[in-house]
């Protein structure tokens, strides 16, 4: 079976609105998604798809009992080939908060910001043909 040159990303944040806007900004720079609205959500999802995905996506602040910073600690734990980034517009993450691979946008964030981000953080053979030709 021929490896995969599909790139799935799972995006969580509890905000619709925020979510469909990081939805299209991935799907810009070529990955497909999960989505979730809380960390435990995720989890699930990812129980299921964690093979597909590439890229975690989540925002730090949730309802429920798992927030994006332990989502960030569960999958790295769980899943080490998954990049992770974490978005907040509220909260930054101190030093030792977050796993040692994980990376954090603040909020607002745009199409460009977040593809400029993530061609600086996520080696080559995980970025997507679309993420390495935007300009």
């Amino acid at each position: 079976m021929a490896a995969s040159t599909i790139s799935y990303a799972l995006l969580v944040d509890d905000d619709p609105l925020i979510l469909m806007h990081a939805c299209d900004i991935l799907e810009g720079a070529g990955f497909r998604f999960h989505e979730a609205g809380t960390g435990e959500e995720a989890k699930t999802l990812l129980g299921d798809h964690a093979e597909d995905v590439t890229l975690l996506f989540s925002d730090v602040e949730m309802p429920g009992d798992t927030d994006g910073v332990a989502l960030a600690h569960y999958v790295a734990e769980h899943w080490p080939w998954i990049e992770i980034v974490i978005a907040s517009g509220n909260v930054k993450p101190g030093p030792g908060d977050m796993p040692d691979k994980a990376t954090f946008i603040g909020k607002p964030f745009n199409d460009r910001m977040v593809h400029q981000h993530l061609r600086e953080k996520l080696p080559d053979n995980k970025q997507p043909e679309q993420l390495k030709q935007a300009v």
